[in-house]
């Protein structure tokens, strides 16, 4: 038989990347409209249509460029955007910035400015950096969505009180005494009911409110207004939509260059990082009600198409004479509320939109704009959010959200959200300078505190504390800390070699008190000490920090040994407490996500209960990604002959339809006992629960005694000998096991699950994949190795190596 060497010239399959919607099927499929679609687009619609109205309102733009923005960004960046669920419009947090376009250039200039703005959006999203945008900090979004909503609130409140707002957030509220002296009644009245409406309809009680609370609360509001208006007559002015004919459309930019780009780059700004957090959100809230009806999940939103489809949203929208367009969490909201299951929602309330931008005109102009004044105003006040005020409070950012807040009302979206950034940094910087230094005299030692980060930053305070430190004193040094940079390092290096010469005593604790070992005199890391200077206070002196975890097996035994229960007590107690203390602040907020969220799993992954197997650090995957079922010789009985066992069967059923998973791995190892054991065994052993268990793995010993099928290979030699034979044969057979589960075969059918076949050599720490180039259902028992490329360019792919083939994928398994 000849040895198989994978073709480096075969091409790689596409991976799917976990943030990312599996690919659609091939072929015709029909056009088909969930009803569940059909009654969330209404409701999304009743929502928009006042909304975008009262936008085009507060911005001085004409109002059917709401409409347009509206129609546009559903239709448009529904149909090409990377979330399913969004609902894209004309957005309350681009208020302050059109209206201020519109007043510096007009109308005409602002419409080419937003086509110029989508356009970037496009190069964007073709750069591929979508998600650079979320690792702004949330307290400088946050406060920049709190300063514009402060500059809308006081920039309608005049019109609520019948007046016309001034150009700037400033001169809004120093106009307010003279605005509130003359207040129209017929206004105030108007508005005060669009107000008390917004406000009480969502907190009616019972059932009947829970009915009524069916109609959204803006269309209720806006309705009694004008209902209102017009019973009493009210003189207050009315929505006033010329003919389409006279629609005003985009004309070339006319103004200074550097003020244009400044609009398109803020245009670009805002819209993007607004869509893409908003994007973030309605993943959360789909998983979210996904976990609680157990309805089919939503495929996760693809940022970049999302950031393309907003750009071509928005260069439609300028050419139309529409409004900028964005991701709007509000009417993306209700439309998950609503019960959307697909994109269809999204595009039919566009439909909707230009439906009644097109028939609806007599009733659209009953509509007074004092109402539609006071809804925008609440939504205003309403993206000053007291959550995220908590939230950044207590994160300790609090400083940076007000710089940011005062930023934009005071100075402008962009100067706001720099002096915000500037302050981030400055923050960050002073949190890793503050390094807290400390020396006192116990039991007649020197004892030395050091408490944070030890950087260069701290090296003159550090060095000044330990010189003076008396000559041939006994002293320790405590270090409560995560990081120390090379210079820390070599001052406390030096520094106790001089003391150790003068006849001193140096002991380095960690917070607990328990002992580090010295740095030795070389130059070189020391035990306890990273490469790096990362310095682990809790860690074992015979274990050297070159993983996140500790092998226990170490000599080193506490100092009360005699009175510790045993050395496994002890080693357990021992990895708590530093999970507690070193992992657990950073895994704390994924983990609090994920209570709130639920689990959502990209793979169901199914290996041996062999302690050598760690399925994250194989895997480079954390929480949430890997649905693990773990059993000895990581087999997959056959329906119907688990004998009274069925977990692994439920635990196939859970992950494939409940939780959706898009693909199963099954993991087998080198040395698998299990796999030796079934060799051994013979007909005539005694019964027991392991030999009952092996039995699903004969299947495995005959396909590999079979003339049938080809010995499986790996990486183009042979097994070492039988048992790795038989490990790699057990991979392939039990995922054939796989095929005959009626839940599994159907969402093969359906190309929405693949299937992956792994091995793992312990000895070498190389893990291989199975390369199907065969015919559908036929493997050709080919194991590749992943390259260490393949973790080093790829990072995580939703808990696997970028690599690796679905069953039906004609090409052989490669890194990528």
């Amino acid at each position: 038989m000849t040895l198989c060497t994978p073709d480096r010239t075969t091409s790689r399959p596409r991976v799917q990347r976990p943030h990312s919607p599996p690919d659609g099927g091939k072929g015709h499929r029909r056009f088909r409209i969930a009803g569940a679609d059909l009654s969330a687009s209404m409701t999304v619609f009743l929502i928009a249509l006042p909304l975008s109205l009262g936008i085009a309102l507060a911005t001085g733009a004409p109002l059917q460029a709401g409409l347009v923005a509206a129609a546009v960004g559903g239709i448009v960046a529904g149909r090409l955007g990377g979330s399913p669920l969004q609902v894209s419009g004309p957005a309350a947090g681009l208020t302050v910035v059109t209206a201020e376009l519109i007043q510096r250039y007009g109308w005409r200039t602002t419409c080419a400015i937003t086509v110029l703005a989508g356009l970037a959006q496009l190069g964007l999203a073709a750069l591929r950096v979508a998600r650079s945008a979320l690792v702004v900090s949330p307290a400088i979004v946050h406060g920049m969505v709190a300063g514009i909503g402060v500059t809308i609130a006081l920039a309608q409140l005049h019109i609520v009180l019948g007046g016309n707002p001034q150009s700037s957030a400033v001169d809004n509220a120093l106009g307010l005494p003279a605005q509130l002296a003359d207040v129209s009644p017929a206004a105030l009245a108007v508005s005060a009911l669009t107000v008390g409406l917004l406000l009480v309809w969502p907190r009616l009680p019972g059932r009947t409110g829970r009915l009524l609370r069916l109609v959204p609360a803006a269309l209720v509001a806006v309705a009694a207004a004008t209902v209102l208006a017009t019973l009493a007559g009210l003189g207050v002015p009315r929505v006033d939509l010329p003919s389409w004919s006279s629609h005003a459309l985009p004309g070339l930019p006319d103004g200074p260059v550097l003020g244009i780009a400044a609009g398109v780059l803020t245009i670009t700004l805002v819209t993007s990082v607004q869509s893409l957090l908003s994007a973030v959100a309605v993943d959360k809230l789909a998983a979210k009600r996904a976990a609680d009806t157990g309805t089919a999940a939503v495929p996760r939103s693809r940022l970049d198409r999302e950031l393309a489809g907003q750009g071509a949203a928005n260069m439609v929208s300028g050419a139309l004479g529409g409004l900028p367009v964005a991701g709007v969490a509000v009417r993306s909201v209700a439309n998950v509320s609503a019960g959307a299951v697909s994109r269809h929602s999204t595009m039919l309330h566009g439909l909707w939109i230009v439906l009644a931008a097109l028939f609806l005109v007599p009733l659209l102009e009953l509509i007074p704009l004092p109402a539609l004044a006071a809804l925008v105003m609440v939504v205003g006040v309403q993206m000053v959010s007291i959550t995220h005020i908590r939230t950044v409070t207590r994160h300790r950012e609090v400083l940076v959200y007000a710089v940011t807040v005062t930023g934009v009302v005071f100075v402008g979206i962009l100067e706001g959200v720099a002096l915000g950034i500037a302050v981030a940094v400055a923050v960050a910087m002073h949190r890793l300078a503050r390094t807290r230094i400390t020396r006192e005299e116990r039991d007649g030692r020197q004892l030395v505190r050091i408490r944070g980060q030890l950087t260069f930053l701290a090296v003159p305070r550090l060095s000044r504390a330990l010189h003076q430190l008396p000559p041939g004193s006994d002293v320790v040094v405590e270090l409560d800390g995560s990081f120390m940079d090379h210079a820390a390092y070599e001052t406390l290096h030096d520094w106790q070699a001089a003391h150790l010469s003068r006849g001193g005593s140096v002991d380095m604790t960690g917070p607990s008190g328990r002992r580090i070992t010295e740095p030795t005199q070389g130059h070189g890391p020391v035990d306890g000490f990273g490469s790096d200077g990362d310095y682990e206070a809790g860690g074992h002196s015979c274990c050297r920090p070159w993983t996140p975890w500790r092998n226990h097996q170490c000599q080193e035994q506490p100092a009360d040994a005699e009175e510790a229960p045993s050395p496994t007590a002890h080693r357990l107690a021992s990895g708590i407490g530093a999970f507690q203390r070193d992992t657990a602040p950073l895994v704390r907020d994924e983990l609090a996500r994920l209570a709130r969220e639920g689990q959502q799993p990209s793979q169901l992954f199914l290996t041996c209960a062999d302690s050598r197997l760690v399925t994250s650090m194989i895997t480079s995957s954390g929480p949430g990604d890997l649905f693990t079922v773990r059993n000895v010789g990581n087999l997959v009985p056959l329906p119907g002959e688990e004998s009274g066992d069925d977990s692994v069967a439920a635990a196939i059923e859970y992950a494939v339809e409940v939780l959706r998973v898009e693909s199963i791995t099954v993991c087998g190892h080198s040395g698998c006992s299990a796999m030796q054991a079934l060799l051994n065994s013979g007909p005539d052993d005694p019964p027991s629960p392991l030999r009952r268990w092996l039995r699903h793995g004969r299947p495995s010993l005959e396909r590999m005694a079979s003339r049938r099928h080809a010995w499986a290979r790996i990486s183009g030699r042979l097994p070492a000998d039988a048992v790795e034979q038989l490990c790699l044969t057990n991979v392939v057979q039990q995922l054939e096991h796989l095929r005959a589960y009626e839940s599994v075969a159907r969402r093969l059918a359906d190309g929405t699950l693949t299937l992956h076949g792994m091995y793992f050599h312990v000895g070498e720490a190389q893990a291989y994949l199975l390369a199907d180039t065969d015919e559908v259902h036929s493997y050709d028992d080919v194991f590749n190795h992943v390259p260490p490329t393949a973790a080093g360019s790829g990072g995580r792919t939703g808990g696997m190596p970028a690599a690796g083939t679905g069953t039906g994928d004609r090409e052989t398994a490669r890194a990528s």
